[in-house]
């Protein structure tokens, strides 16, 4: 009898673990991401949310650009591009980055004509 006890106890307090950790992490993911975002972006915060930490801190910023949203996500690295994505998070280009910090040459007039800069997600982990 008394190992049924500790077992059920032990169990309980596994399971009400699991769902608090499970909760925070799946409230704490998506609570500061626009409902607006699409589905591809929010697979790319999820995807930096499961990794380690980057230097610098993973984002997502949003802007127009050419009449369309347009997703900016920096490199995870030094001389790394730092990436263009549309709403299909389909590259654009490379606005900056890479080895000569001048990113991959086709979009170089994004910092002159993009607007609108919204700051979708940070990881605000340390």
């Amino acid at each position: 009898m008394t190992d049924r006890i500790t077992y059920s106890c032990r169990t309980g307090w596994v399971r009400s673990a699991l769902l608090i950790g499970l909760s925070c992490t799946l409230s704490c993911s998506t609570d500061a991401i626009p409902a607006d975002t699409p589905a591809c972006i929010r697979d790319q915060i999820a995807q930096m949310q499961a990794a380690p930490v980057r230097n610098p801190r993973g984002s997502v910023t949003q802007y127009s650009y050419k009449g369309r949203a347009v997703y900016y996500i920096p490199s995870d690295c030094c001389d790394g591009l730092n990436v263009l994505l549309d709403a299909d998070c389909t590259v654009i280009c490379a606005p900056d980055g890479g080895f000569s910090g001048s990113g991959d040459g086709r979009c170089r007039d994004f910092y002159q004509t993009a607007t609108d800069k919204k700051l979708i997600w940070q990881d605000d982990r340390k």
